[in-house]
């Protein structure tokens, strides 16, 4: 078919790996940007093998695993006294699935992708918050109108496309969580090289390197109802860590207090339930969180948004109209995403039922048990 001219909304981790894949394969991509730069919040991300094929697809990722961290292994320990409850093999990435398990700094890919997207030939503009879509049209908050004959909806869990869809806002699904970085010093050595989770009643802590390994990314989640603040950069006090997590392993409390006093911020865990479809006229379409927000429980939420990327790219680079494209790659997508949804929500009981010390005992489900690492965006038929 003929190059579309290609709009994309938000320029996170799924929308610039679209602007690539897109750019590359000779559409005009024009790139919107609300923030003023182009830069990302201080937090870790996981790209498991299958988050990391999309960047194999691109040429992408040995850049992208060099700037982060490859785990040896992972352990899952108990609350209290921090006893294994389970342990993760991660030597053979590469070898099983044709691509590494790579933690890395979001501020890092999102340089990487930048960069990959401006090579490619990209559009980028930054202060190009859209407020409305009006056919294949995005209207900015300055009253620019930015026109094409396809919108990619890549604005995230407050998506302003996706109201095209449901006048529906994400909903608050009763967790709260705080995360942090701390240099890697004394006690936070031995927690780098056995990088996991205690997992206990109603809570859990995430922790892993990054940069290097000189940087250790933490991130404590709660049960909490009537936390109603937005926002990625509240800023919270070390005491609620303390208080909201007393009683818990040494390892714990050795995190706690690693965190740097002004340093520790916290932010309601939003979703979105699955739409029926993703497409629009034939006009627009969504992908990542704009399509389907999910808890973190299942550390697939970047994951999916490569992975749509990568289908969206190919489907309109092998289709004979842009219609023929968005079905074929809701197609390939929908019932996917939508499994790793509910399968999220359903972890976060997993792991932080009552019962502790019975995890996993009577069938894991996680993203290895569930074949999610297997999934090829690179091959999958569309």
């Amino acid at each position: 078919m003929t190059k579309a001219r290609i709009t994309i909304v938000g320029g996170g981790i799924g929308g610039l790996t679209a602007a690539i894949a897109l750019s590359r394969q000779g559409f005009a991509v024009t790139l919107l940007e609300a923030a003023p730069v182009f830069a990302e919040i201080g937090a870790g991300v996981t790209l498991s093998p299958n988050a990391m094929k999309g960047y194999v697809y691109l040429g992408l990722a040995e850049q992208i695993a060099a700037a982060g961290v490859e785990p040896a292994r992972q352990r899952i320990q108990h609350w209290q006294d921090g006893r294994l409850l389970r342990a993760i093999d991660r030597c053979d990435m590469r070898a099983r699935f044709g691509a590494p398990y790579v933690y890395i700094h979001r501020a890092d890919l999102h340089a990487i992708l930048v960069a990959a997207a401006q090579t490619a030939g990209c559009r980028l503009l930054t202060n190009a918050g859209v407020v409305a879509v009006e056919g294949t049209s995005a209207v900015l908050h300055d009253g620019r109108r930015i026109d094409g004959d396809l919108v990619v909806g890549a604005d995230g869990l407050k998506s302003v496309v996706r109201r095209l869809f449901e006048p529906v806002s994400a909903h608050f699904t009763g967790h709260v969580a705080w995360r942090a970085l701390a240099p890697v010093e004394g006690a936070l050595k031995e927690l780098v090289d056995w990088p996991g989770m205690h997992i206990g009643p109603n809570r859990m802590v995430v922790r892993y390197p990054v940069r290097g390994a000189k940087i250790i990314n933490m991130v404590f989640f709660a049960r909490q109802d009537g936390w109603t603040q937005d926002g990625w950069t509240i800023p919270a006090e070390r005491s609620d860590l303390e208080t909201t997590f007393a009683g818990w392993a040494p390892e714990v409390q050795t995190m706690i207090a690693a965190v740097p006093e002004g340093k520790v911020y916290k932010w309601a865990i939003n979703a979105r339930r699955p739409l029926d479809t993703w497409v629009l006229d034939d006009k627009v379409v969504l992908l990542g969180d704009a399509a389907h927000a999910m808890t973190p429980f299942m550390g697939q939420g970047a994951a999916c948004a490569i992975e749509d990327a990568i289908i969206l790219s190919r489907a309109l680079g092998d289709s004979a109209s842009t219609g023929e494209a968005l079905r074929r790659y809701v197609a390939a997508r929908h019932e996917r995403a939508t499994f790793i949804q509910l399968e999220s929500n359903a972890n976060a009981d997993r792991m932080q039922a009552a019962n502790t010390e019975l995890f996993g005992i009577e069938g894991l489900r996680n993203e290895d048990t569930l074949g999610l690492l297997d999934y090829d965006c690179c091959t999958v038929p569309v």
